[in-house]
């Protein structure tokens, strides 16, 4: 397939996967809360894409109500 500074594409694959379905999950949650903490729903949607895993994980942590 190729390689990325050495490493085999196929080796780095799953590890995309798991931080694409951590994405997916954190835009489900954002989409079905009634309310978010701190900033409005789309604002957490963008910084979870954009901080990939840190800014689902700081979501999950603190953005999140109940």
């Amino acid at each position: 397939m190729g390689e990325i500074k050495g490493i085999p594409v196929a080796a780095l694959l799953p590890v995309f996967i798991v931080l694409a379905g951590f994405v997916v999950y954190c835009w489900w949650d954002i989409w079905h809360q009634e309310s978010v903490k701190f900033m409005p729903k789309w604002a957490w949607a963008i910084v979870c894409l954009v901080s990939i895993p840190l800014g689902g994980i700081v979501y999950l942590l603190a953005g999140r109500k109940g």
